[in-house]
């Protein structure tokens, strides 16, 4: 089972790959980075991505809750997050663990060169395979 490097490395083969990370959506922190970053700041891509990631998370309208008691569990209510932009996709991908489930991974696609497709099964791939610790 691949740690953080292994997935970054492993998103990074992705057609089109421009940079991915690790990221504590609570914290707002990268656990780990690879390749380029909107912006050139892997530290701010994390922060603003982890904002995003915390209010789809949060939102009792777009992940609403899985039970009636305000809890998903294991379960998660929402698996990813896609951003397009004139030349990008931008990707999260929550990763179940099990703990607190509070880290995901984020990939930032050239549009041009991406499949969307692609790297969205391959992220969910990455996201179940990824040991944390």
């Amino acid at each position: 089972m691949p740690g953080i490097d292994e997935s970054l490395l492993e998103a990074m083969r992705l057609p089109g790959a421009r940079g991915a990370l690790v990221v504590d959506w609570i914290s707002g922190l990268a656990l780990g980075a690879v390749g380029e970053a909107p912006g050139g700041d892997a530290e701010a891509t994390a922060a603003e991505t982890a904002e995003l990631a915390r209010q789809a998370m949060e939102s009792s309208t777009l992940a609403p809750a899985v039970d009636g008691a305000g809890s998903a569990g294991k379960d998660r209510p929402a698996e990813d997050l896609i951003l397009t932009s004139a030349d990008s996709y931008h990707l999260l991908r929550f990763v179940v663990t099990t703990f607190d489930s509070t880290v995901f991974l984020y990939l930032w696609l050239d549009r041009a060169d991406g499949n969307l497709a692609l790297a969205r099964i391959r992220l969910a791939d990455m996201a179940d395979r990824l040991v944390l610790g």
